[in-house]
């Protein structure tokens, strides 16, 4: 029998529910650049790690605060993966899709080795903003307000990602433009105009994240790296390439690490591997994906 302290379990599970916010943000960007573009952009952990490096110099180069940078680091970091997706990756997008992986993982070296040599590889503080210090007494724990406004932001924020891509017009004009790309251009609509947005909204996902990870976990360049695995490991549970499948399995694997945290914090770390291996053993296209 287990000797359960509650307010060390629902510590464990606040935890598990801001990591999962995280990793369901990333995952999400990862799900729409391989699921509309069949893409896999293995420099979304440094573009994570970007975004928070945007807020910090931001706001102690320029003076930007939170709330500004928290607009314009998604917008800058998207504009740098439309570069990208333009000069780098289009170029060989008809290749087999280990090109892309190798591009945008040398990307991503590139992006961590610039940063440590130029800030080096400890951490550096970013306070949080005034308008969010603090927090509530709930019965069971204490709430600190930025913890809240994590997860309810990246709630809203993954939820009207799935409302759009799912749900509208723009969305169904998305999925079309990269299912059948000569008719929807037949149309008159220009496909690689969405190509290029598509996988620039994917990274500033990662952005926004960063953004919101900077006064929480401290701005380095290995912050990327050390969660890209991660969140690689959720979108293969999800299914590679479902948008909701992303949101679902990434705020549900914080919750099992959480939890795993509490119970037997020596398993933490690999859980979400194992969990992977048993979901590739027992349903390879991953529990919200569909069979090729």
């Amino acid at each position: 029998m287990f000797d359960i302290n509650l307010f060390a379990l629902f510590g464990q599970l606040l935890i598990g529910l801001i990591n999962g916010s995280f990793y369901a943000l990333l995952a999400l960007g990862l799900a729409i650049i391989f699921g509309l573009l069949k893409v896999i952009n293995f420099s979304q952990g440094a573009l994570y790690m970007l975004g928070a490096f945007g807020a910090w110099m931001g706001l102690n180069y320029l003076g930007i605060s939170y709330w500004w940078a928290l607009f314009l680091v998604p917008l800058a970091v998207g504009a740098i993966g439309i570069l990208c997706e333009r000069f780098l990756i289009r170029p060989i997008a008809n290749e087999d899709h280990l090109y892309s992986l190798l591009l945008t993982f040398g990307v991503a070296l590139v992006l961590q080795g610039l940063f440590t040599h130029w800030y080096g590889s400890s951490g550096l503080p970013y306070a949080i903003p005034d308008e969010l210090k603090g927090g509530f007494r709930l019965p069971f724990m204490y709430l600190p307000t930025y913890r809240a406004w994590i997860i309810v932001v990246s709630l809203a924020v993954c939820l009207g990602t799935w409302l759009l891509i799912e749900k509208t017009k723009l969305g169904a004009y998305l999925r079309a433009g990269t299912e059948n790309p000569q008719l929807m251009q037949a149309f008159g609509i220009n496909v690689p105009l969405i190509v290029t947005l598509t996988y620039g909204f994917g990274v500033a996902l990662a952005g926004f994240a960063g953004v919101l990870a900077a006064p929480v976990y401290s701005v380095s360049p290995e912050m990327g790296s050390n969660i890209l695995i991660v969140v690689f490991a959720i979108v293969v549970i999800g299914g590679m390439g479902s948008i909701g499948g992303a949101i679902a399995t990434g705020l549900g694997m914080g919750v099992v690490e959480g939890l795993t945290k509490y119970f037997y914090p020596e398993a933490s770390n690999t859980v979400i591997f194992l969990v992977m291996v048993l979901v590739l053993l027992t349903k390879p296209a991953g529990l919200f994906g569909k069979e090729a």
